[in-house]
């Protein structure tokens, strides 16, 4: 391991749009970045990535280190894996990723380091774009609307599987489509820039690119240490955060929840070790208030990350309780398959371990710069399906803007 002090370069947005313009410039892969609270920092970022699509199973298969250094390992993702009522395939590839050697990252002081695992020195046009700054470039992304009447019948037939005792709880979601003009990599600079999410991350290759700005951590794996911290109970910005503590609503969404992650955790964990850390934290994220919680567990170093994923995924957050049972309903209740939102983007390195976002607020991009936003909540028999459609407003708002609202038919199931 190499690692070299680099000073104060700036903020991450702009460090990462100098890259990205440099490797372009060099005929290179794009950088690949995490931008917010990953490993202890304040950004982790690969200069150049060649990322290629893989067999979903060996996404993240790199073993759990718990060191400070980062150094560099595997940045991609992992599409959530069900398909929708329309029976489509995959967008984009379901699970792609590549190896860095080395990485930039700003430590939580706000300072720059060069990190190399193979002790190689700084590439020179590494060090010479981190010196040239490079003005923000138009990005943009015209956003058609969401079909406010499929997810009103999805809510409704998720209360009716709920009234029926089928699940207890589902996140039904639904999808914004739009056209980039521009880069991804200058809309997610941009969009980090203005939101400033805790779990940031963009992949990108002649596939397209992923540029998530979540706020959700799914899996963060250092040494035996395993933490996840579910999101559940939502609330406008402009609202007042302690009314999601009084939400009989919010407080049940996200206790289930937290038991789902135990079940799940509890799989793969040594015995006795599954804790809820934290519960019921109300947290900002772009545009919304979150109840968030935190629940941890010890898991052998000699356990594969395939088989905690195994038992894992996709995130308990995004799913439903049962598990299994509210999977198979949301593929009859959404038009459209979901892709990389509600997977999860991250990195796994040998030497600092791994962490996982939960790809929520995720603009997913496909080769032609075709645009697609998922957005979704939890429904509980307390949900209202008006409420739930101006919930996914408010969680897609710090992304697609004021939209107009769309005028729909009351659409009600017979008995």
């Amino acid at each position: 391991m190499r690692i070299d002090r680099l000073g104060d370069l700036g903020d991450a947005p702009a460090v990462l749009r100098a890259l990205g313009h440099a490797a372009a410039r060099e005929g290179l892969a794009p950088p690949a970045a995490l931008i917010g609270e990953w490993f202890d920092s304040r950004a982790v970022i690969a200069p150049t990535v060649d990322v290629s699509a893989v067999v979903p199973a060996r996404a993240f298969d790199v073993a759990a280190g718990s060191g400070d250094a980062v150094g560099g390992g595997w940045f991609g993702y992992l599409s959530y894996p069900d398909a929708a009522a329309d029976g489509c395939g995959p967008r984009v590839p379901e699970a792609a990723g590549g190896w860095s050697d080395c990485v930039l990252r700003q430590d939580s002081d706000g300072l720059w380091w060069f990190e190399s695992l193979s002790g190689a020195t700084i590439p020179r046009w590494v060090a010479e774009a981190v010196t040239m700054p490079v003005a923000p470039r138009p990005a943009e992304i015209a956003w058609g609307g969401a079909d406010r009447d499929a997810h009103r019948r999805g809510v409704l037939e998720c209360l009716e599987a709920i009234t029926a005792g089928e699940v207890y709880q589902a996140c039904v979601c639904t999808q914004f489509r739009g056209r980039l003009t521009g880069t991804p990599l200058d809309f997610f600079v941009d969009a980090v820039h203005r939101t400033n999410p805790a779990r940031a991350a963009f992949v990108a290759g002649t596939w397209g690119a992923v540029a998530s700005l979540s706020p959700e951590l799914f899996l963060g794996r250092h040494g035996e240490a395993v933490t996840s911290s579910p999101i559940k109970g939502t609330l406008p910005r402009d609202a007042d955060p302690a009314r999601l503590r009084t939400s009989v609503k919010d407080v049940a969404e996200n206790i289930m929840i937290v038991d789902l992650v135990r079940n799940d955790l509890g799989r793969v964990a040594d015995v006795g070790t599954v804790t809820v850390q934290e519960l019921l934290a109300i947290r900002p994220a772009p545009g919304v208030w979150h109840l968030v919680s935190t629940v941890a567990a010890r898991v052998g170093v000699d356990v594969p990350m395939a088989t905690v994923l195994d038992a894992t995924f996709p995130p308990a957050s995004v799913t439903g309780t049962p598990k299994t049972r509210a999977r198979q309903l949301l593929t009859g209740w959404e038009p459209h398959r979901r892709g990389v939102y509600c997977g999860t983007v991250g990195l796994a390195s040998p030497a600092a371990g791994c962490e996982l976002n939960v790809a929520i607020r995720t603009v997913e991009f496909d080769a032609a710069g075709g645009a697609v936003l998922g957005v979704g909540g939890g429904i509980t028999a307390d949900s209202d399906p008006d409420r739930e459609w101006d919930e996914c407003l408010h969680k897609a708002a710090a992304i697609v803007g004021s939209l107009p609202r769309p005028q729909h038919r009351v659409v009600e199931l017979t008995p």
